[in-house]
Parts: structure tokens; sequence; C-alpha cells
């Protein structure tokens, strides 16, 4: 048996009514989803626990099957992982964004323009990191790149639960002075954000964007803290090899923490402009070469959910279903193998909020020796919901999914 999961990051939504009051799930045209769906198990599954905040790093955990309440010790120390920092066990790890903020004298008087700066390149962003690593590095903090405008810092030593940090994608539009880091242990931290601003806003990385029409990487934003990962091998816990496929440093940490085999593929960016086909590739490669469990992650929805791009994120969703759902499931059939697929968000992303929810995601599981008529057509929230199936805790899922 072959195990394929399509997390379709950010996927879930409310009603917009731009769409008629469909959500872009409902109104994308995705056949390849429809049809699994409609031969499959359909139902909802609660990937973000009581307690817990609705990150892609928890939802995606407990998607994978580990429990966040067990497993999760914050986000940016599973990124670190990815980028190949190696960590000390009393180190703190933060995400470090590279966004765009306004230019008021005072930096508390600033709007978050955009949490990712323009989508800026990870050349143009490595340079930039390590010129503010150069300039504000130290045995206490080091500052590594990533992708795009995701990046970490390392505190040495640090404190563990420093206050209140704020995702930037949740503030965008907004002033920053009510989302500046708070706490004890946050001046250090709040001194960094502050002086990053005044190094880079001339910076002639940011200097030839402006003239380029795009938008400035002009601070940096802290987040995500979090120590040294703990996961488990996802072969001794499942007993099959696992590989993970994504764009960015989150899942690809995880994978690397969980002992998975970690594929890198040429023109994954995390956005609507990602290598769909170069994915649905290395996963067909993956099964080729023995692997029983992939995990293919797109983000791409969860991006145009956070800037609250309707068509784009409907778009991304048939996107989806053409280049990597219907090539991989072709492969799988052809392969003369029984094979199961999985497909579902992590959590939502709704377009009115521009920021992540909690609530229950739509799933679907297709198995191809056991067919079943769910009375299925459209698979979204609504329908998903109408089946009266309900996954809670969601980490159990993955055991449902496996050993069904």
């Amino acid at each position: 048996m072959k195990y394929a999961v399509i997390l379709c990051d950010g996927m879930a939504d409310r009603p917009v009514p731009e769409l008629g009051g469909k959500t872009p799930m409902s109104a994308a045209y995705k056949p390849n989803m429809e049809a699994l769906a409609k031969k499959g198990e359909v139902g909802l599954v609660k990937t973000v626990g009581e307690g817990l905040k609705p990150g892609s790093d928890v939802a995606n955990l407990s998607v994978i099957g580990y429990d966040p309440k067990l497993y999760y010790t914050g986000r940016s120390p599973l990124e670190a992982a990815s980028i190949g920092i190696d960590l000390k066990n009393d180190d703190v790890t933060l995400r470090c964004n590279l966004v765009t903020l306004s230019d008021e004298e005072n930096y508390e008087d600033k709007t978050m323009v955009d949490y990712c700066a323009g989508d800026i390149s990870s050349a143009e962003a490595a340079e930039l990191i390590k010129y503010i690593d150069e300039k504000l590095g130290s045995d206490t903090f080091r500052f590594y790149n990533g992708v795009s405008y995701r990046h970490c810092l390392v505190w040495a030593k640090g404190e563990p639960n420093p206050g209140i940090l704020t995702p930037p994608h949740d503030i965008t539009g907004r002033k920053i002075k009510e989302y500046i880091p708070k706490g004890e242990y946050i001046d250090e931290l709040y001194e960094l954000m502050k002086k990053s601003y005044d190094l880079l806003k001339d910076h002639p990385v940011n200097q030839k964007r402006v003239s380029e029409g795009k938008r400035p990487a002009n601070s940096i934003w802290l987040w995500g803290e979090g120590m040294k990962p703990r996961l488990d091998s996802f072969f001794k816990k499942f007993g099959i090899k696992g590989s993970m496929i994504s764009a960015v440093d989150l899942l690809k940490g995880i994978g690397k923490c969980a002992e998975m085999s970690v594929c890198n593929v040429e023109g994954a960016t995390g956005y609507i402009d990602t290598n769909f086909e170069g994915k649905a590739q290395a996963a067909i490669e993956e099964f080729k070469r023995g692997q029983d469990f992939v995990y293919v992650h797109i983000e791409a929805p969860d991006e145009c959910g956070h800037r609250a791009e309707i068509e784009n994120k409907k778009k991304s969703i048939e996107l989806i279903d053409k280049y990597i759902i219907g090539p991989v499931v072709e492969s799988l059939r052809g392969s003369g193998e029984d094979f199961s697929v999985m497909i579902l968000p992590d959590h939502p992303t709704p377009i009115e909020l521009k920021t992540h929810t909690s609530d229950p995601v739509p799933y679907l599981i297709y198995r191809s020796n056991d067919e079943k008529d769910s009375g299925i057509e459209i698979f979204d929230e609504t329908n998903a919901a109408g089946t009266g199936v309900f996954k809670d805790p969601g980490y159990t899922l993955m055991n449902d999914f496996l050993n069904y």
C-alpha cells in the first residue's frame, strides 16, 4: 500500500460574497478532488486542539500524527532544523520575518504594510540577513537566512517564554503600536527590531527594490519562539518510510526532525507561482524509489488567504487539483499497487480575516481497494460537515489513514 497526503495549506475558508456566497473550495473547479471524494470518506477534523494557537506548525504536526501537546516546542526551531542550524539545548529560536513597514519617524507609529516584503527573493533576503547579522549579531544573537521572507534568529541561553510576540501576518494593514513585543524579557528583542529598520531602510537592496516599484524589506519582525525540537522518528512511529515535499522551512524542518526524506524542488516558492508540476513529479519519484508515504505540502492557498486574494486562492486550489492531485493519482493507479490518498488543509485561512482560525477542516480519504459511494459531489466545508464524521483530536487521523 502506498500513502499520499496532499496538504493544501489554509485552503478552508468562509463564504465569500464576491464568489456568490461560496467558499474558494466550493467555487473552485477541482474534478480530481471531487472524483476522490465521491468514492471515499469525507468529514471534518479538528487539527488545532483547545488552548493551542492555529499555526501551520501545530496543525501540520497534528495532521502528520504527532500530538502537539506532547511534541510541539515552537515554530522557529522546526524551521531552524530545515536551515541546518545545530541548536544547543538552551538555545531559543525565533522566526525572523523581513517585512515592509510604513515610514513614520517613530517605530511604534508605523503600519505593517506587508508581512512578506513583497515576496522578496531568497537571494536578496540572504544579503539583507547577512548584513543584519554583521551589524546586530553577537555571542548572544545570531541571524540565519532561510527562504524568501522567512528567516531565523538564535538567542543563546535565551528565555523560552520571553513575552507576547505577534505574527506579522495577523496584523497586515494595522498600526504596530498595539502589537510590538511585550513582556519581562522582551526589551533586547524589540531593540533588534527597531535597529534593523535604521539599517535596512536605505540598504542598496532596498533602494533597488523601490526603484523597481517593489516593496522594501525595511525591518525584521520577531515571533514564533521555541526550543530544540524532539520529534520521534516517523518510521519508528508508524513503521513506514516517509518523504516530505514542501517549499517552506517549517515543513522541511518537521520532515527532518521526524527523520523523513526531505525533497527540494526547484522553483518551489510557497506562493501561487510555485512549481506545482515539480512537486507532483517529486512525489511520483519518491514512490518509485520505494517510499511508502509521501506528504506534499502546498503553501499557496494560505498565502492567498493572508493577502485576501480571492481569485488567486480559488485558482491555487484549481492548480493543485490539476497539476498535483491528477498526476500523482494517475501514477499511483498505473503502478498496479493499492494506494490511499488523503487531501485536506491544515487550518482555515479565511479571506475576510486574513489570518488562521482553529475551526475544524474538511478532509477526504480515498482508498483504491475500498471505493464507496459517499454521496459527495462537491468537496467543501459544508458537505464535509454534513456527513457527520468528525475526528477529534486531529492527530489520531493519521493512525486512521494508515491503519484502517
